[in-house]
């Protein structure tokens, strides 16, 4: 089938409305003046419609010919971002990068290191996904990512490469005005079994989810994130323990009380992990950035 419109004769075209002229626009693209003539005569004789008032001293567009011209300016940028990205990928860097980060790591962090990549001007699509618990793991197992920020609990089976990031802290956390903040002593089992728990929800898709310092209580409330458990025991909706590198400022400010606690929740680990096969350059910038971050 015969496309009458060409890349070559919208680039013609737009020399032409640019430099107002065809002698102009043939200096610009270093043609003759004539190539550029031929060119628009086929394309008006295709189209069997007018591209060019010729009435006029200056070289102006009809009705007809601007919408093309508008039109085409779209296909133009397309197609040179088509190019860069060919030759992007062809120079080792991926055109997109995908990452999972989990709900225990502050976002802050990860937008200053993207803050800082677009620097470095480089056409990739970044994607940011938040998981919890099981599911960051999960986002990287099943290739719903390229690179995991903040995963815990056991490693997966698989060829992977991880990094240690560190270890986060947790603390018991309730409201200022909760009732366990009368409680004397460290809190203990009986006393957190009368109120409700906030658990933030494992985000698995395809394996199973897991629980992370499950207290037993009269209640448990599950929700989306880290942010939204945090937000739920500042009301006062429950009570548990939360990241203390994550509320750093209710308990600056007084929105959160920590409390003694005399049931045990050690430090976890956390960690960065990609695929071994995965050798994009933009993945090995964020590798790299990662390990030189303070994330808590």
């Amino acid at each position: 089938m015969h496309n009458a419109i060409t890349l070559d004769a919208l680039r013609v075209l737009d020399a032409i409305d640019q430099k107002g002229s065809f002698g102009a626009a043939a200096d610009a693209l270093f043609k003759v003046p004539s190539a550029l003539s031929y060119t628009v005569q086929k394309l008006e004789s295709d189209l069997e419609i007018n591209l060019f008032d010729r009435s006029k001293q200056r070289a102006q567009l009809t009705a007809a010919g601007r919408l093309l011209l508008e039109q085409g300016r779209q296909l133009l940028q397309s197609a040179r971002a088509i190019e860069e990205a060919v030759q992007q990928l062809g120079s080792g860097w991926e055109t997109q990068l995908r990452i999972a980060k989990d709900t225990i790591l502050p976002l802050a962090p990860l937008l200053r290191q993207i803050n800082a990549f677009n620097l470095l001007d480089k056409r990739v699509e970044i994607t940011i996904a938040e998981e919890v618990l099981g599911g960051t793991w999960d986002a990287l197992v099943a290739e719903r990512c390229d690179l995991a920020l903040g995963a815990s609990g056991d490693l997966p089976k698989g060829v992977l490469e991880y990094r240690l990031m560190g270890e986060i802290e947790f603390v018991f956390a309730v409201a200022h005005e909760h009732p366990l903040c009368l409680h004397r002593g460290p809190v203990d089992a009986a006393a957190i079994k009368a109120f409700p728990t906030i658990v933030a929800a494992d985000s698995s898709l395809t394996t199973p989810g897991r629980s992370s310092g499950l207290l037993e209580s009269r209640q448990t409330i599950r929700v989306a994130n880290a942010n939204a458990k945090i937000q739920a025991q500042v009301m006062g909706v429950g009570v548990g323990f939360l990241p203390r590198h994550l509320i750093k400022n209710e308990l600056q400010n007084g929105d959160l009380i920590a409390l003694d606690c005399a049931v045990a929740r050690p430090n976890i680990p956390v960690y960065m992990a990609w695929r071994k096969e995965s050798k994009g350059k933009a993945l090995a910038w964020f590798v790299g950035q990662s390990l030189q971050t303070n994330w808590f």
